[in-house]
This record gives C-alpha cells, structure tokens and sequence, in this order.
C-alpha cells in the first residue's frame, strides 16, 4: 500500500505556523491535488504537530472539530483524507510522536500495515517533515510554501544532512512529482 502523508499547516494551507482549527483554510488548490492522489489509488494521510493543544491555546476537541471541518470542505471537491494521525503534545513533554519523531508514522504502518519506504511525506518544515520522513525511510517531498522557503534558505542548518527526493513550488507540484514517481515503479 503507497501513501502519502501532508503537514497541514504550510503544506495544505495556513502560514506555516500552527493555526487555531477554526481560523485554518486551505489553499485554493488543496482539494483538487488531494483527490489527484485519491485518484490515482494511494491513501492520504494528514500528519501534524498540533502543539498548541498542549500549551492551552485551544483544546483538543476545537482541534478534532476543526478536522471535520476540513473534511466537509475537502467533500465538496470529492475528496477526502483517508485518516488523520496528529501530535497535541507540547514541544517539551517527550512524546515519540511529535515530528521529528515518527511516532506518527509508525502508528499509521502498524494500523494499515503498509511499508513506509514506499510512501511519501509532503511538508514545508525540513526540521520536522522532512528530518521524520528521512528517519522513517519515506520519500521526501519538500513544498516552498509556509515555511519552506524558509527550511531551504535560514534554516537549512536545522537539517543540512538530509537532501528531499523533490522540492515542490506548491502541493500541486508536488502531487504531479509523486504521480509520475508512483508510475514509474
């Protein structure tokens, strides 16, 4: 089984940093880009750090309603997000599951069992995304928009050892890379 997991913020919409559930959009393009790969047959996953839960800037079930949210806009372009697999730790309690760590990503192999090293992870932050995608031996597609410029640029340093599969202009870009990478497999 091929999935593909996106970073929400910076990645589907948003600024990049995390936002309040209620207030997050998507990027125009966002739904046509995930029913792309709803299309093609490879399950889509939305993986986040969601830290303000954490640190009280908003609770877990605004987080959890803020998700249905998403899906009701995603359903209007006929798509959807196969699961959603979310981190609402703070950045100091520990947890396996905050990205860098792939706490996420072994969650979800162990619930679809699927073999990571044939899915891809799509985000803007090379310290977290990109850093978990290249511990869970995933591809690594990084987008320029959020804080991606920014991951390519300033903070490189933050992940200088670790090179993407692909950079992407937007989430389209990248769904066409992984498109063509998936058919010539």
């Amino acid at each position: 089984m091929k999935a593909v997991f996106l970073d929400r913020d910076g990645t589907i919409g948003g600024t990049g940093g995390g936002m309040h559930p209620f207030q997050f959009s998507m990027y125009d393009y966002a739904p046509k880009a995930i029913k792309t790969l709803n299309d093609i047959g490879v399950k889509v996953f939305l993986f986040t750090n969601q830290t303000r839960v954490g640190r009280g800037y908003f609770t877990e079930n605004e987080l959890l309603q803020g998700f249905q949210l998403l899906k009701k806009e995603l359903e209007k372009y006929g798509a959807h997000l196969d699961d959603i697999f979310y981190c609402p730790h703070k950045p100091d309690d520990g947890c396996d599951c905050q990205k860098p760590n792939i706490g996420l990503l072994l969650k979800a192999q162990e619930k679809y069992g699927m073999n990571l090293n044939e899915c891809y992870v799509v985000g803007d932050t090379g310290s977290s995304d990109m850093l978990a995608a290249h511990i869970a031996g995933t591809k690594k597609v990084l987008v320029k928009t959020g804080w991606g410029e920014g991951s390519l640029t300033t903070y490189r340093h933050t992940w200088e050892n670790v090179e993407p599969n692909y950079v992407a202009d937007d989430l389209v870009d990248a769904v066409n890379w992984i498109s063509e990478d998936i058919n010539t497999i």
